[in-house]
């Protein structure tokens, strides 16, 4: 067990890693990526040649007896929701990282871009039930207290169930909000639940695998644990045909899962523990930020 100390100095760690990131990259593209919620009235002024017919207000204008128009500026603060796989399964990594510590990081350098933005961060950690919900707050000490439960809260649940998180979501942000979903997917069907978040916040997929869940590597036979279910099962990895299904089957959950967020709407950063998360987060933001453009 990690000593308070040690603790708060990988915290530390990783705001500063995390704020670098900020600092040097994300300063301008998460404002102009995530839209607020909407068009807030500012005030009436004279119409003015090339102003939109349909802003005209005509109760104003004919009291006025000249055209008036109402003005409106962007609602710019957001409430950024974070939830976040903490299942048994999140724990494996074959590399240097496990998932959690992958979904620790993507979802602390999203919260300091958020904070940087005046926006407010919540947090909901699940796994097959609600584990810890902390309500949308401002500041970099709330910041630092969801990171450090990402990473040490004391999990009770193992296995992985994503109807919980998204339907308790639809019962606790009763206004659109930007909502992260980190995980592996290793879950039964959620495409209702899904649908249904998507339908009302802006839900941003960030699947989060290991290669070892991907292919089995030759190496003789094997014992190994489900983490989610506790089973312990003995299996040749040398055996060609058990390794090539054992991918066929990795590979056709990926496609389903992809093809869901087609489906849907979903905008989805796919996310290796071998591989450096930044510049593919960074590059989802560029072509979410081309995309709003030609609209």
């Amino acid at each position: 067990m990690q000593s308070v100390s040690e603790i708060l100095k990988k915290i530390r760690r990783l705001e500063l890693r995390t704020r670098q990131f900020v600092d040097t990259a994300f300063a301008g593209q998460y404002h102009s990526v995530f839209k607020g919620r909407g068009m807030n009235f500012d005030e009436f002024r004279q119409y003015d040649f090339g102003d939109e017919i349909r802003t005209i207000d005509w109760n104003v204008t004919a009291r006025m007896g000249e055209p008036f128009v109402r003005k409106y500026v962007e609602e710019r603060e957001l409430t950024v929701i974070l939830l976040v796989d903490v299942s048994a399964s999140g724990g494996y990594g074959s590399v240097l990282a496990s998932k959690r510590e992958i979904a620790a990081e993507v979802a602390s350098l999203l919260a300091f871009s958020a904070i940087r933005n005046n926006d407010k961060v919540g947090l909901l950690l699940f796994s097959d039930r609600i584990e810890l919900y902390i309500a949308p707050a401002k500041g970099r000490s709330h910041i630092l207290r969801l990171i450090r439960d990402i990473l040490y809260h004391e999990v009770q649940g193992k296995k992985t169930d994503l109807n919980a998180p998204l339907n308790f979501l639809q019962n606790v942000i009763g206004r659109r909000a930007v909502v992260f979903l980190l995980s592996d997917f290793h879950s039964g069907d959620y495409e209702q639940a899904i649908t249904v978040c998507a339908h009302k916040h802006d839900l941003i997929a960030i699947p989060i695998e290991d290669k070892g869940e991907q292919n089995l590597p030759d190496i003789g036979i094997v014992r190994v644990q489900d983490p989610e279910s506790g089973a312990v099962y003995e299996l040749d990895f040398s055996d060609r045909q058990i390794r090539s299904e054992f991918a066929k089957m990795a590979e056709a959950e990926r496609k389903e899962r992809e093809a869901l967020f087609r489906r849907k709407g979903i905008d989805s950063v796919p996310l290796r523990t071998d591989q450096d998360y930044f510049p593919i987060l960074r590059g989802f933001f560029l072509r979410r930020e081309r995309r709003l453009r030609s609209r």
